[in-house]
C-alpha cells in the first residue's frame, strides 16, 4: 500500500508543533502499526532527517507504552487494540493518515509523539498499592475470595495506563484510571483496610496534576483498549462519597 501519514512534529516541550506530510510506499497490510512507522523512520534517517520520536516498548498489546491518536481515536479505529497491535490491513491503499500524540494538560509532550504520562505514576503512589508488613509470603488461599468478586477485581486490574481515556475525554479526564485503581483493591479483603484514605487521596492527586472532571459521556470506556468497564466509575464515585462521609480532611 502506498499512503499519506501527517505526522505531528514538536522538537520539545517548549517548541512550537505542526504536522508534517510524509509519503510511505510499499507497506505490507500484515504489518502493524509500529511497524509501519519504523519504515518511515528508517526513511528518513536514509535521507538525514531525524527520526519521528514514538513510544513503544512490548509491542504486543500489554505495556500500554504506544499511545497513539491516529484519525482522531486513540489507538486507531479498531476497538480493543492498542496501537501496536493495529495492522494497517484495517486501513487502504491511498488513505491519508493523521498521526498526533495524546491531547491533555496532564500529559505535556516531550518530542513528536512523546508525551509524559508521570501524573498517572503519581496518582498511583498517592494510594493505589496495599500496605504490608514484610515477611512470609503468605499462603495462596488464605484468605477465600468470591469468585465473582476476584473476577471484578480482575477486571479492574487488567487497566495497563496507557492514557487512552483521557485522551478520549472531551475534558481529559483520568477518572477511568483512578476508578479501575481503586475498584481492583477496594474489592479485595486486603485493600479494604485502606480504602478510604486510598480514594481521598487518589481522586486529590488527580485534581492536583490537572485532569478534567468526568462529564459521564462514556468516551473512555469506548476506546479503552482493553475495555475497563464504567461500573468501576460509579464504585469510585461510592467510594469517594463513603470516605468523605467519615473523613477528617475537609
Amino acid at each position: 500500500m502506498d499512503l499519506t501519514l501527517k505526522v505531528w512534529r514538536q522538537k520539545n516541550k517548549d517548541a512550537a508543533g505542526q504536522l508534517v506530510t510524509y509519503p510511505v510506499k510499499g507497506i505490507s497490510p500484515d504489518m502493524s502499526f509500529l511497524e509501519m512507522m519504523d519504515v518511515l523512520n528508517e526513511n528518513l534517517l536514509r535521507s538525514g532527517e531525524d527520526p519521528i520520536a514514538f513510544d513503544h516498548d512490548c509491542r504486543e498489546g500489554i505495556c500500554g507504552a504506544c499511545s497513539l491518536h491516529i484519525n482522531g481515536r486513540p489507538h486507531g479505529p479498531e476497538r480493543g487494540t492498542t496501537t501496536c497491535q493495529l495492522h494497517m490491513r484495517h486501513f487502504k491503499d491511498g488513505d491519508t493518515i493523521t498521526i498526533e500524540p495524546w491531547r491533555a494538560a496532564a500529559f505535556p509532550v516531550h518530542k513528536d509523539l512523546v508525551v509524559d504520562r508521570s501524573a498517572f505514576d503519581r496518582i498511583q503512589q498517592a494510594g493505589g498499592y496495599v500496605s504490608v508488613n514484610t515477611g512470609g509470603v503468605p499462603d495462596a488461599n488464605e484468605i477465600p475470595i468470591p469468585k465473582t468478586i476476584a473476577d471484578k477485581a480482575f477486571d479492574a486490574a487488567t487497566c495497563i495506563q496507557c492514557g487512552a481515556c483521557v485522551a478520549a475525554c472531551k475534558n481529559a479526564s483520568a477518572i477511568l484510571f483512578v476508578s479501575a485503581k481503586v475498584s481492583q483493591l477496594a474489592l479485595l479483603p486486603q485493600g479494604k483496610v485502606e480504602r478510604q484514605t486510598r480514594v481521598e487521596n487518589m481522586v486529590a492527586q488527580m485534581e492536583i496534576e490537572g485532569f478534567g472532571a468526568c462529564s459521564n459521556t462514556g468516551a473512555c470506556a469506548a476506546e479503552c483498549p482493553v475495555g475497563i468497564s464504567l461500573e468501576n466509575i460509579n464504585m469510585l464515585r461510592r467510594e469517594y462519597i463513603s470516605a468523605k462521609a467519615t473523613s477528617e480532611n475537609f
